[in-house]
């Protein structure tokens, strides 16, 4: 379980970019996060996975704090930004095995899951290939790769969907499905509030740094649609 408690962050400036913000993702959970550009999204998700320090609250994992016991969090997490910023000097194969060493991967175990994911997202002949190389849609494969092979307690993904293709796009659905199912919980921003209320147990839409709702898709969006709602927040700020 991901406990965000009474988060605020503050940029240089004084820019306050996320307002005393608390959310529970429960285990086996694929929460939404909604917003629009600069409203605290992917603040909020590099403070949840100790990228980004904070002046007030506290990110819990299974109790741990994110703050206090990064190292014992970060292993149980994987984090996917919105433009992954992989190492392009490395193949393909050599980034996935470097991922897999310092997560402690077995050699047996990132050698089927590299091949079965590898597979499945049809980059299994490039992963000999410089990242370099890579167009944006096959950086965003590996690094979704280099993430399932740790099989993470925490998913968090910053518009996982930009720049795949449409089945990679559907395989990613299935796969945040089926590590919920497994007992991990997905914590993703996304514009496409479509595929948010298909795949979301819960839901949370947040505004110029604030909670403005957030609950069951049901609760939030009663018998409106998901971008009704959010049309009718954004539209009444």
């Amino acid at each position: 379980m991901l406990e965000i408690k009474n988060l605020s962050k503050t940029y240089p400036g004084g820019k306050l970019a996320v307002d005393d913000v608390s959310l529970t993702i429960n285990d086996g959970e694929i929460f939404g996060f909604i917003g629009h550009n600069g409203a605290g999204k992917t603040t909020t998700l590099k403070c949840a996975v100790g990228i980004l320090d904070f002046e007030k609250g506290d990110i819990l994992l299974d109790g741990k704090s994110i703050k206090k016991q990064a190292i014992e969090c970060k292993q149980e997490i994987a984090y996917i930004p919105d433009n992954p910023d992989l190492y392009e000097q490395l193949t393909g194969i050599q980034y996935l095995n470097f991922i897999c060493d310092i997560y402690r991967v077995s050699t047996a175990d990132r050698n089927v899951l590299i091949s079965q994911y590898a597979d499945m997202f049809e980059i299994k002949k490039n992963l000999g290939d410089l990242i370099s190389s890579y167009s944006h849609g096959m950086k965003q494969k590996l690094a979704l790769i280099s993430a399932l092979v740790r099989k993470p307690k925490l998913f968090v993904l910053d518009e996982p969907f930009v720049g795949l293709d449409p089945k990679a796009a559907f395989q990613v659905k299935e796969l945040m499905k089926e590590l919920c199912a497994n007992g991990s919980c997905v914590f993703f921003s996304t514009h496409v509030l479509e595929v948010a209320e298909k795949l979301c147990h819960r839901v949370a839409i947040i505004q110029k740094g604030k909670i403005v709702a957030y609950g069951t898709m049901e609760e939030v969006k009663g018998d409106k649609s998901l971008e009704d709602v959010f049309l009718e927040l954004v539209n009444n700020a």
